[in-house]
């Protein structure tokens, strides 16, 4: 059995990994207790990739030195033992994951801490997170672009794979396409995790093609009647949860996750017409960069699923957004941020 440790940071990282667990606990039939209620062997043959469950509490005050140098510091090694102990538990540990908001201080603090951890004990297994980028449209405080900012550079050099999730486009989603008049966090919350469900789907379930973390090295979910409509919806830049237009970079590497009944021939079809259609849209440079896999097992009520996961050079779009956020604030009568950076810097020096 190849495992998967899930870790959950902060607030948000913990809100959407107990969504997570709901969608595919429903999926797996497990119930609030941990009693299993179906009817299939389906459902129990790669239960194990997920199902143990370890947890603690605290808190970072929203700031991001807090969270990385000094509370989540204190807290690291009770943390890594737990990760310790359910790693050496694993038969064949595949990797981590993590999901966290970039934007509170825990989920970007001790989170980011918590992957240069792993990747110091674990560097030869995959580390991947559902990273959760702010947005002005849906927050809870005001130095959330710090956060963001200090962030992302420890997720360049410790994770293999980070999912941008942008709250942006999430919020964008539920009121454009799906018509709520007001969006909460748990709509944007369930989003998350149904993208989250079909990403990991063909660790969970057997397919006629299966994944494994190792290749999803690159974003995510929309449904249609047919495979050519849903080929086509994946690659719509009003379904994308980055708040990016794809058209505006280059796809370097591609990965489509579809689930449900089809023939695995129509979906090479439609998959080879896109890209042929949308040939300036992809670096020409690296060859076979587009990878297809096929569940059997659709989503709860659907018949037929796709998760697209992109990596696009258009992602500059959101990084500079945030950049731009940050460097508005960034002045010196902002007391917030010169006291979040004077931490940053004395622990730096330290």
């Amino acid at each position: 059995m190849r495992e998967i440790v899930l870790t959950q940071a902060g607030q948000c990282g913990n809100q959407i990994g107990a969504k997570f667990w709901e969608v595919i606990s429903d999926e797996h039939a497990i119930d609030c207790t941990g009693t299993y209620h179906g009817d299939s062997r389906l459902q129990l043959e790669r239960i194990e990739v997920y199902y143990k469950e370890a947890c603690g509490q605290s808190g970072a005050g929203n700031n991001w030195a807090r969270g990385h140098y000094t509370e989540g510091a204190e807290l690291m090694e009770s943390v890594m033992d737990v990760a310790r102990k359910e790693a050496e538990s694993c038969d064949c540990l595949q990797g981590f994951q993590l999901t966290h908001s970039l934007g509170g201080g825990t989920g970007s603090g001790m989170g980011t801490l918590l992957l240069s951890k792993i990747r110091e004990e674990y560097p030869d297994r995959i580390i991947n997170t559902f990273s959760i980028l702010p947005s002005p449209r849906v927050s809870d405080t005001v130095v959330e672009p710090y956060n963001a900012t200090l962030s992302v550079h420890q997720l360049i050099e410790n994770a293999d794979e980070t999912f941008c999730i942008d709250n942006e486009a999430l919020y964008d989603i539920c009121s454009r396409t799906l018509k709520l008049p007001t969006p909460t966090c748990g709509d944007l919350n369930h989003l998350v995790s149904t993208t989250m469900s079909g990403v990991t789907m063909c660790l969970r379930f057997p397919g006629q093609l299966n994944a494994d973390l190792r290749k999803l090295a690159v974003n995510m979910q929309y449904r249609a009647l047919t495979v050519a409509e849903l080929t086509q919806q994946t690659f719509d830049a009003r379904n994308m949860m980055a708040a990016c237009d794809p058209r505006h970079g280059r796809y370097i590497t591609v990965a489509t996750i579809f689930r449900g009944r089809m023939p695995m021939r129509e979906v090479d079809e439609q998959m080879f017409n896109i890209q042929n259609k949308n040939s300036s849209y992809f670096a020409d440079w690296l060859p076979h960069n587009v990878k297809t896999a096929v569940c059997d097992i659709p989503p709860r009520g659907l018949k037929m699923s796709a998760t697209f996961i992109g990596n696009n050079t258009a992602i500059q779009e959101l990084f500079k957004r945030v950049s731009e956020q940050f460097t508005a604030m960034f002045q010196p009568k902002d007391a917030t941020a010169e006291e979040e950076f004077e931490e940053y810097a004395e622990e730096e020096e330290a």
